[in-house]
């Protein structure tokens, strides 16, 4: 079972883990990379202790721009309907 749900919000990001973390009660941080959050994971772990969080987060805000149709949101064009 899960410590905690954190939001992703609630997370640090630390540049020298290359990962978002959160603190542990055992003094330690919860960590989670982007590369894992691409992937569909929810679950930071402590590498100190046995705990785990899950994250709460939206999987699209971290998905691959390339999946969605090769399409960059910014460059869609407007359609007008009539």
């Amino acid at each position: 079972m899960s410590y905690d749900d954190v939001e992703i919000e609630d997370m640090q990001w630390n540049e020298e883990l290359q990962a978002y973390t959160y603190p542990c009660p055992c003094g330690d941080l919860f960590q989670i990379t982007k590369e894992d959050l691409k992937l569909g994971e929810e679950i930071a772990r402590c590498p100190s202790c046995s705990l785990y969080i899950t994250v709460i987060y939206n999987s699209e805000d971290f998905a691959d721009n390339k999946s969605k149709n090769n399409l960059d949101p910014q460059k869609q064009q407007p359609v007008a309907v009539a």
